[in-house]
Order: C-alpha cells, then structure tokens, then sequence
C-alpha cells in the first residue's frame, strides 16, 4: 500500500496515480492505481448506493463518498496532501441516460479537490467491457439483475474508420434485460404458479422454492407488486432456478436454455464481424456456473462463429482503472460517446 510517489518529467507529484470508480445498486467502490500499472494499490468501498433523483444521478452525494474515499487511499498509497491525480474514470450505472448531473458538476470538483486533469464518465456497461476485453474489439455481455450486450469497434490507424459502440438490450426489467436475473426469477416463478394452478407447463421444484423462499404461493403477488426494488427481489430467485436445473427439473433447465438463447442473441447483435473478435462474459449472473453457461456457449458458438470466446480478464472497476490509465498515458483507444464514454476534453475539441 505504501511507496514512493512517482514524479514526472516536469517533478509535480502524483502525475503517476489514477483513480477508477464502480457506482451501481450495491453501492459505491473506488481503487487507486499507478497509470503505468492500472492494477490497485487499495480499494475503499461504500455498500451505500449513490441517490438518483429528478436530475438523475446525484452528484453530490457521489462527490461525498468519493473524495473522502480518494484521500484515504492516498494516504495509505504514501502520498502527501497536496499530490494530485492525473486521470479518474468513473463508471455508473443509469450514466447514458441519467447522467446530466454528472457531467455537469464531476469535472470541475475533481479538478480543484483533487487536481484531476483528465476525466472520463462511462456507462457501467462500458467499465465492465473495458474490464473483461480492455481495449481490444468485441463484445461483452453484462449479467447481474439485469442484462446488457456491448459491442465495439476501433478507429483505423489511418483514421479511415471511425471506432464506435454498439448497445444491445439493457432496457429494464419491463421491457427488456432479457437472459437477466430478473427475466430468470420472474420465469422461474411463474412456472411455480403454473405448478400451483395445475397449468401445463408448471414445476413442482419450483413451487416448493417458491414457498421456501416467500411463504404461500397465493401471497406471492402481494409480495412482489408493491415493492419499489422489484427487479431485485425478482432476480433473487434465479439462484432458485439454477438450483433446481442442476438437479435436473426439466422446466428449470429449459428456462435457463431461453435465458442463454436471449444473451447470445443480443451478444450477436453487437459484435464485431471481423474473424478473430472476442467475446466476454461478465458479471455476477454467471457465477450460477455451468447450468447457464454450458447452454450459453453452445448459443454463442451457433450464433457467433468467428468470435473467440474468452474469460473476463477483471470486473468493472477493474475497467474503470484501464480507462483512467489510458488516458493518463495519452492511450485511450476506445471510442469517445457522448451518452455511453464522455470525456470532457474530447467533447470541448469536437
């Protein structure tokens, strides 16, 4: 955690070290890296999720977690008060469409808090690409509650084709995030009120986690339609029907078969045509093993056969850290997006 604080050419302290930051549902996590490394020095994290409101997300209340966050890993990195910080990326999730706050009000309080000079707010979908496939063209499929398909392509050297990215999905339990672990919970229970009504269709297995799980089938209803966090506790049951398909319930098993069906295709949508391009699957959904991911690598290599499949190589903070050491280092490769990768200087020079 301690040592030297780098210098660079011109001898101002701290020009070496970035800062990387994760805000979705379960809360706030920032590290701190050296730019020439990318991997942390220390983590601090905050299991308080940052507000939204009528102007989106709430800066402020971001900026009141984050700044203390930020000074205590420069203490405990060695490095004094008056260091400063030469990149920050934040990732968030809502950034693309509920943002405006954030662009507003980040660039100019880490500017003067923390002496940021280059800054980057990314769409959460974004920090969990660039942590599984870093800079390089392909597609990621981000799971957890919802779901959401990225996809990106790089700028020629000769600058001939422009980079860009390409967004699959990620609507909302409502109208989208299909292959979730919403979609699966809400699948899940549905077919365990089949098996309580006597419709076809229906699994015992499931009933009886239903009933395990939130008590009396015909209270379920009350149980799930008045709650505020609704996509949450309806994911909370996807474990259930990955249980349950490893037990071998057919009804569990085909659910999970439609969820990988719905991932490969929105990862089909997105991805690089050219041979060679990698896919990447990341989040926490998957840690369901290989009930999901045994169907899903048989979709995505029917879909997509001139993709590689690979393994995420880090999580979203860890891509917010390579987004930030990028542009310290002036390396930044991944395409510049007003709603889905802003960077400041970029938008000021358009």
């Amino acid at each position: 955690m301690t040592g030297p604080a780098p210098r660079s050419g011109d001898g101002r302290v701290g020009d070496g070290w970035v800062v990387g930051v994760d805000s979705g549902g379960s809360g706030l996590r920032v590290a701190l890296a050296r730019a020439g490394d990318a991997r942390p020095v220390g983590t601090v994290r905050s299991r308080e999720p940052v507000r939204t409101g009528a102007a989106g997300i709430d800066a402020e209340h971001l900026l009141a977690q984050l700044l203390p966050a930020v000074r205590e890993l420069m203490s405990g990195a060695g490095l004094p008060h008056a260091a400063s910080v030469s990149a920050a990326a934040i990732g968030a999730a809502g950034m693309a469409t509920l943002g405006d706050d954030l662009r507003a009000v980040l660039p100019g309080v880490l500017a003067t808090s923390l002496g940021v000079r280059r800054i980057a707010l990314a769409a959460d979908g974004v920090t969990a690409y660039a942590g599984a496939l870093g800079q390089r063209p392909g597609a990621v499929v981000a799971a957890g509650t919802g779901m959401i398909a990225l996809g990106a392509t790089l700028a020629s050297p000769d600058g001939a084709v422009a980079g860009a990215w390409k967004r699959a999905d990620g609507w909302g339990h409502l109208l989208g995030d299909c292959g979730g672990g919403a979609w699966i919970g809400r699948a899940g229970l549905e077919a365990a009120m089949r098996a309580y009504d006597g419709r076809a269709g229906g699994s015992g297995a499931l009933l009886a986690r239903l009933e395990a799980v939130f008590g009396s089938a015909p209270e379920l209803p009350g149980a799930v339609y008045p709650r505020t966090d609704r996509p949450a506790v309806l994911a909370s049951f996807a474990p259930e029907v990955g249980r349950c398909a490893a037990a071998g319930d057919a009804v569990a098993t085909g659910i999970l078969r439609e969820a990988a069906r719905q991932i490969a295709v929105s990862a089909a949508a997105v991805c690089p045509s050219a041979e060679g391009s990698e896919v990447a699957a990341t989040g926490g959904l998957f840690g369901m093993g290989e009930p999901l991911l045994r169907p899903l690598r048989e979709e995505l290599a029917e879909r997509l056969p001139h993709a590689r499949p690979v393994a995420p190589a880090g999580d979203p903070l860890d891509g917010a850290l390579c987004i930030a050491a990028a542009l310290a280092t002036g390396g930044l490769v991944l395409p510049p997006d007003p709603r889905l990768l802003w960077l400041p200087e970029t938008e000021a020079s358009a």
